[in-house]
């Protein structure tokens, strides 16, 4: 038989493990990197170059930058609608919060042509 104290701190070990798997895990904010412009492009990657095409729901950071005076950036999807001005250039930062779901991110005087979408799940 183990002494009192072993015996509680296994137990206490025990009750960690089964309310860490009872907690859904939180997913961590990233930042994403958005670019419009200057010429016919429209692109959302990571830190790393890759593009997104999956991104677990949270909030999550999103770096723009507007090339062009002709293009904006525009994100929607659920409860999402943001966008840069068509005559704006620079950076903004927004912070977002993504739910499960379709989300597209596109030039609004160019729709058709510059445009991209992502998972979030």
């Amino acid at each position: 038989m183990r002494p009192m104290s072993q015996r509680h701190a296994v137990l206490g070990a025990l009750a960690v493990l089964a309310l860490a798997l009872l907690v859904p895990a939180v997913a961590e904010a990233r930042t994403f990197y958005g670019r419009v412009g200057p010429g016919p492009t429209i692109t959302l990657k990571r830190g790393d170059g890759t593009t997104v095409r999956r991104i677990p729901a949270g909030r999550h950071i999103f770096v723009i930058r507007d090339r062009s005076s002709r293009h904006n950036f525009h994100l929607l999807g659920p409860g999402v609608d943001r966008k840069t001005g068509v005559a704006f250039t620079g950076r903004r930062r927004w912070s977002v919060r993504l739910q499960a779901g379709t989300y597209r991110y596109r030039c609004d005087p160019h729709r058709t042509t510059m445009r991209g979408r992502f998972a979030v799940v």
